[in-house]
């Protein structure tokens, strides 16, 4: 069975399910894929792919063949599968696992990994194929979190080429960025701040003249947070300050470039801890009893 989840529950996820086992698949952008899953048995049999392949276990044990040996990963516990290796996948246990994993084209890291070393430099290698990486763990979780944004796209990509390095005992330790240009950083920070759509990698590349991953660097380094995070923040304070007016819900959530009322909710919640509606009614009890003192 196959069915499409709404935007708003995972912008195009798809679900599979056989026999009380699922499989859930999302491509957010150009070279990543995201999937969820839940196997009761044998999930998979001997494979590979041609990409990076990173997983956090989120239940029971998962247990597979790599390099000539049988590896098992326990809940909160990272799986790193490099490209064009031969794995399989099982349950380690009776109770079956849970697992969510990143596909991401070994193109995409070493574009980012170049960035980090500032040179080109080859591809991170990962000898344990199970860790306790909690760059990695941080950022595989978070892809299943956010919308599938180009910029968000661009932290995650950063995050996982940090976190592989991390994990290549032969790497050298991610340091900050060696410079910050302070006028291409104003520059995206102000084009940001005039945006109420979503804005591509693309565009923010044309503004700075710094590449995708230099930029997210470097606007962390300068500002404490991603252009991603910072142009939602920038979105959400512009649809709350809507929330006091008569618009329905629904167009503040496209005024502010969210896909729908759903999304809107979901972000605003995640960054406020109470809903739009909510929000709304406690401005209306405010300004009530601000009347009241007048």
């Amino acid at each position: 069975m196959a069915a499409i989840v709404g935007r708003s529950a995972g912008e195009g996820l798809v679900r599979s399910c056989e026999g009380g086992e699922w499989v859930c698949t999302w491509t957010p952008g150009e070279g990543i894929e995201l999937l969820r899953a839940w196997f009761g048995g044998c999930a998979f049999a001997k494979h590979r792919h041609d990409t990076y392949a990173i997983g956090v276990t989120e239940a029971g044990v998962q247990t597979f063949d790599y390099r000539g040996r049988v590896e098992r990963s326990r809940p909160g516990q990272v799986v790193v599968l490099h490209p064009d290796e031969m794995h399989d996948g099982r349950a380690g246990t009776a109770a079956g696992f849970g697992y969510r994993i990143v596909y991401v084209e070994p193109a995409r890291i070493a574009a980012a990994v170049r960035t980090i070393r500032g040179r080109p430099a080859h591809l991170p290698f990962v000898r344990e194929p199970v860790s306790n990486n909690p760059t990695l763990a941080r950022a595989v979780t978070a892809a299943f979190l956010f919308a599938p944004e180009p910029l968000a796209i661009d932290v995650l990509v950063l995050r996982l080429a940090e976190g592989l390095i991390e994990g290549d005992p032969d790497g050298h330790a991610v340091r900050p960025p060696r410079r910050l240009d302070h006028v291409p950083l104003e520059r995206a920070r102000a084009f940001l701040d005039g945006q109420r759509a979503i804005v591509r990698s693309v565009e923010l590349e044309a503004v700075t003249g710094l590449s995708r991953y230099e930029l997210a660097r470097q606007f962390r380094a300068a500002y404490g947070t991603s252009p991603y995070r910072y142009s939602l923040m920038r979105r959400l304070d512009f649809a709350r300050s809507q929330l006091s007016g008569t618009a329905p819900l629904a167009e503040v959530a496209l005024a502010a470039g969210f896909a729908d009322q759903a999304h809107l909710t979901r972000m605003f919640r995640s960054a406020f801890g109470v809903t739009p509606g909510r929000y709304a009614r406690l401005r209306c009890a405010e300004a009530g009893w601000k009347a009241q003192g007048a």
